[in-house]
């Protein structure tokens, strides 16, 4: 099994917390219906779930343990909402029966787990026949910024390596549709879509939160940890994107690669 990269950190979840099915799903929209029941895979802090659970019938959200899962608990309750409920699972071997969900959605883990297309599989046997498995997954050699700053490209290098020494896939957009046709669906649509940082507002929230994010994540204990870089290199990194964050000129692109598979 993998190790999630990212860990729970504040840092981490200042970025998860922002997703909704606007900015990360709306690939997704034309198929949600009111009485769909529908599974979110690592649902995380939960903001995309409940998004979900204000349009379909009845929604099933997982995580890996008890704690991350407590996250996107809390959020449904805090918000009164009633048409959920939650499981600890990993998606290599999901507890469910076969045929149990119209649609299953996933966003941001594919590229986290050990092995994406056995991950695939079980979502394809937990879908009705006819139904959808809904993926999506930025692509980090894809990312794009200016203006261009070293510590930047070390940066990129630093995560790439420390997500597949945890058994991920970072580069996992431009795999999903590979990964699907290998799980054994025959039905996919591919597409593409990118959350773009150009904004003084959007540069200070992205460019703030890897700032902090470098220094006080999962991801900087798991760097210093393993000499793949050193306190200093993570600092220097830091102030690098606040640099970029204060450019006037700063433009930062995360491409996502989107599938919508049919059982």
């Amino acid at each position: 099994m993998a190790t999630y990269t990212h860990g729970h950190h504040e840092t981490v979840l200042r970025s998860h917390s922002s997703r909704t099915i606007a900015n990360s799903a709306e690939y997704l929209r034309p198929h949600l219906t009111a009485g769909a029941r529908l599974l979110d895979v690592g649902a995380g802090p939960g903001s995309i779930t409940v998004d979900f659970a204000g349009v379909v019938g009845h929604v099933t959200a997982t995580e890996i343990d008890a704690n991350a899962l407590s996250l996107s608990r809390d959020l449904a309750a805090s918000k009164g909402l009633t048409n959920l409920d939650f499981c600890v699972e990993d998606v290599h071997s999901l507890s469910f029966a076969d045929d149990s969900f119209d649609i299953v959605h996933a966003h941001q883990v594919l590229q986290h787990v050990g092995d994406p297309v056995q991950a695939l599989r079980e979502m394809r046997r937990v879908t009705t026949p006819g139904g959808i498995v809904a993926v999506r997954d930025a692509d980090y050699a894809g990312f794009i910024w200016f203006p261009v700053l070293p510590e930047l490209d070390r940066w990129l290098d630093l995560y790439r390596r420390a997500a597949r020494a945890n058994g991920g896939e970072p580069d996992a957009g431009r795999r999903l549709l590979a990964w699907a046709r290998a799980a054994g669906f025959d039905d996919v649509t591919a597409t593409t879509s990118n959350w773009t940082y150009a904004t003084p507002e959007d540069r200070a929230w992205w460019g703030g939160m890897w700032a902090d994010r470098i220094l006080e994540s999962a991801l900087a204990r798991q760097l210093v940890d393993s000499d793949m870089a050193t306190s200093a290199d993570l600092q220097a990194i830091s102030d690098a994107w606040k640099r970029w964050a204060d450019d006037g000129d700063g433009w930062y692109l995360v491409p996502h690669g989107e599938i919508i598979a049919r059982a």
